[in-house]
């Protein structure tokens, strides 16, 4: 298993507060985790006011006697107050391909905290691109896969707002006679037969191979087409459209420097959150709907391993109050932490007050990073994995 950021606000400096909670059966006596149904595990919890509206909770559920064989879990708990943060999404390299560890990306953002993004292609030209949606600043940089779920955020006046979202997305290019060609996809591999829309945000050139067409389109004007010569460089006010096989053919019959070469696109949220995005994260199972479980409509886009194994999971869930919830469970390291399958993790996020509640990337990406340093443990043996994107946590 596998972005543009605002301007920052200034750091917090203050000392943080640190509360330290021992408990077997008595309820979560905390600011953000108030109303959390009482564990049925023995457990330990240790609360850390990380900055004012920012909790930090680390839960050890299970026996930790060492020598004892039983299950054990290693959960942390980000909880945020949607008035007095902000979030924002922190690309590797401030690219579409690439990787960079979630400590790094927080880093070079000035981040108070920050967790993993959604999922990635983890090998090759295009390590890095996203696997799955991506919508930032009004566009679409890489369309939805398999009709997995995103996480939707908007930093209003009013504070954070966040909601469980999908995407319909389509785009044809229009060119002169009213030819159109369907695009299979953005700012990913271009396949056999496939027209791929290459925009700014993605890199530097197209980096494909040169067997296929590409033309460079600027203010609906084809101004450059290049035929097997592959990874053309992406105009900063346009884009390119690569094409394969009877994508490529199409090309060729229809485009000509000078030529019109306008792309159509349509993108329908739902369900519609009723204010406009600053951008959504792809990753999915949704997890929690309207406060109950929703992984079972989602299993289709996804092998029963990855439902039914025990992994690290990383997961962000909103409450009825509005207040953010996002989460690691650390997996694969048995005296410590042996993971969840996606129902666990379903019953934690509820479990933690979440209403709705969507699965992010997760295995060896599984990263929470407060104050520039990982509080959780990755499972990696080399420590944090390099990721696509992170989201990033700021003070308002």
């Amino acid at each position: 298993m596998s972005g543009a950021v605002g301007a920052l606000d200034r750091p917090f400096s203050a000392a943080a507060v640190p509360i330290l909670i021992f408990f077997l059966a008595f309820p979560v006596n905390s600011l953000f985790l108030a109303g959390v149904p009482q564990a049925k595990s023995p457990e330990t919890r240790h609360s850390e006011i990380v900055a004012p509206g920012v909790e930090h909770v680390e839960i050890r559920r299970g026996d930790f006697t060492p020598g004892t064989e039983t299950e054990r879990w290693t959960i942390h708990v980000l909880s945020l107050d949607p008035g007095r943060t902000r979030l924002a999404l922190g690309r590797a390299m401030d690219e579409g391909v690439g990787t960079e560890t979630v400590s790094s990306i927080a880093a070079r953002h000035g981040a108070l905290a920050a967790i993993n993004g959604g999922y990635f292609r983890t090998a090759g030209t295009y390590r890095g691109e996203p696997a799955g949606l991506l919508w930032l600043t009004g566009k679409v940089l890489s369309e939805p896969s398999r009709n997995r779920p995103g996480l939707a955020l908007a930093n209003t006046p009013e504070g954070v707002k966040a909601a469980v979202v999908s995407l319909d997305f389509r785009s044809v290019v229009d060119a002169a006679g009213g030819r159109t060609l369907p695009v299979n996809g953005i700012n990913r591999p271009r396949e056999n037969d496939e027209a791929i829309l290459f925009t700014p945000e993605f890199h530097r050139t197209t980096l494909t191979g040169p067997a296929g067409i590409e033309a460079v389109v600027i203010d609906g004007l084809v101004v450059s087409v290049h035929d097997g010569e592959g990874s053309q460089m992406i105009p900063d006010n346009g884009l390119v459209i690569s094409a394969a096989g009877k994508a490529a053919a199409w090309v060729r019959e229809n485009l000509r420097p000078g030529g019109r070469a306008e792309v159509r696109s349509e993108a329908a949220m739902h369900p519609r959150p009723g204010w406009e995005p600053d951008f959504v994260l792809g990753g999915g199972p949704a997890l929690v709907r309207n406060g109950r479980p929703a992984s079972t409509g989602d299993q289709g886009a996804y092998d029963q391993g990855f439902f039914l194994k025990r992994h690290p999971r990383t997961a962000v869930g909103v409450r009825a109050d509005g207040t953010l919830v996002l989460v690691t469970v650390d997996g694969r390291r048995t005296a410590q932490s042996v993971g969840m399958t996606i129902a666990e993790l379903e019953g934690l996020m509820i479990e933690l007050g979440s209403v709705e509640a969507v699965n992010l990337d997760g295995g060896g990406s599984t990263t929470m990073v407060i104050r520039g340093k990982a509080v959780n443990s990755p499972s990696d043996p080399t420590g944090e994995r390099p990721v696509s994107d992170a989201l990033l946590v700021f003070l308002r």
